[in-house]
């Protein structure tokens, strides 16, 4: 008697459906593990994109130049505190020396605390301290170009005469002016008062769904130079040429470590990056965070492969007379093992499509739950997923269906 795999698959989900609560309880195992490497490799998927998208906006082609490594109004290492400031003479040189580079521009942040005192932003009956405050060259416009919901950017005649106009991210407007119509308002800040002049739009990208540009004031960079002459926390931006990122990259290099009078053995005593270097640095982050997530799943599923293994050696000796009535009618041995193999492989399948299904809807929840927080289920978590559950399956079914196809069918009719 020869079965077909259709009637074997059929015989399977049979045999999975009438024991389907015990069949739940063996692939929970396999449940957790699918749901916690493809909710992870969601979450990570879609922070990557926020990422990549950030830096897009900030400018594909440029290179940033700053003192110390990490966010410019981030923390900073002891050791990195100590290195020179950048100097703002250094901008024309860059430029006259890197023949790869279309522009130059020059950023100066202010720090979170100035003269022991936090910088807050105030209007009448509103402040907020979630702010941070920079000073950009007028032709960082272009270099670094931003949408605005409102307003425009300030002229080079402006920064000249150290005008005291601002533009602002789109979450500081709304957090100080709830109702709206923030153009041609006055801020307070730090004892100073500043026209309102911009409103950004809403930032696209981020890390961990935040983007610090939302939360930003933007000056002229001669009025914060006017207003704080001891801040000296300068970075560089340079632009590359179309095409050309690589050749200036190792130009402006070469051009800082001649400014900064290095041997050749000298280490730089500034940091130098691109969007896709960076971008490099947190997909090594991500990937230790994705190895931790794989080990997790990779416990959830040996626990369910063999608590499948059990169940499957159990419904071999809970069969026995079953397996021996097939093969007195015909049936061959590699019937039997197909029959168990594909019967492992429907419990630890249906275990991947249910943890699939609970990681989508813990992915979606998340998303509701924190706009903010970016998720995407990539389709090769989906694939991966089900996959690796199947496999599960095919590996740990292997030897119940074995020994059920070398039970003797004399002895097998005569068990009870």
């Amino acid at each position: 008697m020869n079965v077909t795999p259709s009637e074997n698959m059929q015989m399977a989900v049979n045999a999975v459906w009438v024991h389907r609560f015990r069949s739940l309880l063996t692939i929970l195992g396999i449940v957790i593990g699918i749901t916690t490497v493809v909710t992870v490799a969601s979450l990570l998927t879609g922070l990557r994109q926020g990422v990549v998208i950030f830096f897009q906006e900030l400018g594909p082609d440029n290179i940033f130049v700053f003192k110390t490594s990490g966010d410019p109004s981030g923390p900073v290492s002891l050791k990195e505190r100590k290195r020179r400031a950048l100097k703002p003479e250094y901008v024309d040189l860059v430029k006259r020396w890197c023949s790869n580079l279309a522009d130059v521009g020059l950023v100066l942040y202010l720090p979170a605390v100035v003269n022991g005192n936090p910088v807050t932003a105030r209007v009448p009956g509103y402040e907020s301290d979630t702010i941070n405050v920079s000073g950009s060259s007028p032709n960082m416009e272009s270099i670094s170009p931003r949408d605005f919901a409102a307003g425009r950017y300030f002229t080079p005649e402006e920064d000249l005469r150290g005008a005291h106009v601002a533009m602002i991210g789109s979450n500081l407007a709304d957090s100080l002016f709830p109702t709206g119509h923030a153009l041609g308002r006055a801020i307070m800040m730090d004892g100073a008062e500043y026209i309102i002049i911009g409103v950004y739009a809403k930032a696209k990208g981020g890390f961990f769904g935040e983007n610090g540009m939302d939360n930003a004031i933007v000056l002229p960079l001669r009025t914060l130079r006017n207003r704080y002459p001891q801040i000296d926390n300068f970075m560089i931006v340079a632009q590359a040429k179309p095409g050309r990122r690589q050749e200036a990259y190792y130009e402006v290099e070469w051009a800082m470590r001649r400014l900064r009078g290095l041997a050749t053995k000298d280490a730089d005593d500034f940091s130098i990056s691109t969007p896709d270097q960076i971008i490099q640095q947190f997909d090594r982050i991500t990937g230790l965070i994705g190895l931790v997530a794989i080990a997790i799943s990779g416990l959830g599923l040996l626990v369910g492969g063999i608590g499948v293994m059990n169940i499957m050696l159990v419904s071999v000796t809970e069969r026995t007379r079953e397996i021996g009535v097939r093969k007195a009618l015909g049936a061959r041995r590699r019937d039997i093992i197909g029959q168990f193999l594909i019967e492992a492989m429907a419990l630890t399948g249906a275990g991947g499509l249910l943890g699939i299904a609970i990681a989508v809807l813990i992915t979606m929840l998340v998303g509701a739950l924190v706009p903010s927080l970016p998720s995407q289920v990539p389709a090769w978590a989906l694939i991966t997923g089900f996959s690796v559950s199947v496999a599960v399956g095919v590996f740990f079914g292997v030897w119940p269906a074995v020994k059920a196809a070398r039970l003797d069918p004399v002895e097998a009719l005569r068990y009870e």
